[in-house]
């Protein structure tokens, strides 16, 4: 039987793998993360520590339906976040909304609310593709690992609800 434990301590890694990649973009080879960027971070690292979390905790049933709902709601939102930036990249230049303000700026002059609203709306910044592997594009490649990483997570913890069932039969 497969160590559902092992597996989601590997996604937790491949999350911490995919922020590590992203910072070596930022920070060796300086490609200045856009809001929407950010925001997919933000949410790998939420998926990296729900990930830890499953592994730790080893949920029963209830806390396999509230760590599944949590993965999802991390998950879809990071592809979300994905969706709209590849969708500002498929833009025409015309048609591209004008460079918004930096993040930083919005932390401190804007309600939360507010930033969030600004930061999906995108900007021009967002548009931007500054670096590709294999004709992806960095948010085409988030939204993939997203996916991946949802299907994963809810294919595990329902395979992690079959062997609690497995164990209440034997023994009965």
């Amino acid at each position: 039987m497969i160590n559902l434990r092992w597996c989601f301590t590997l996604a937790a890694v491949v999350c911490a793998a995919l922020l590590g990649a992203g910072l070596y973009l930022q920070h060796v080879m300086d490609l200045k993360p856009c809001p929407l960027c950010i925001f997919q971070r933000v949410t790998f690292i939420a998926l990296g520590i729900t990930f830890t979390l499953i592994a730790l905790h080893y949920p029963q049933r209830l806390g396999i339906l509230i760590y599944g709902v949590l993965l999802s709601i991390c998950a879809l939102s990071g592809i979300g976040f994905a969706a709209r930036q590849l969708w500002l990249q498929s833009l025409p230049a015309d048609q591209v909304p004008a460079c918004g303000p930096g993040l930083s700026y919005m932390l401190e002059r804007f309600p939360v609310s507010r930033m969030i609203e600004q930061v999906f709306v995108g900007s021009g910044e967002c548009a931007e593709v500054s670096w590709r592997l294999m004709g992806l594009s960095i948010a085409g490649w988030s939204l993939i690992w997203f996916a991946l990483l949802l299907v994963f997570g809810i294919f595990a913890l329902r395979q992690r609800l079959i062997q609690l069932g497995a164990n209440i039969r034997r023994e009965l």
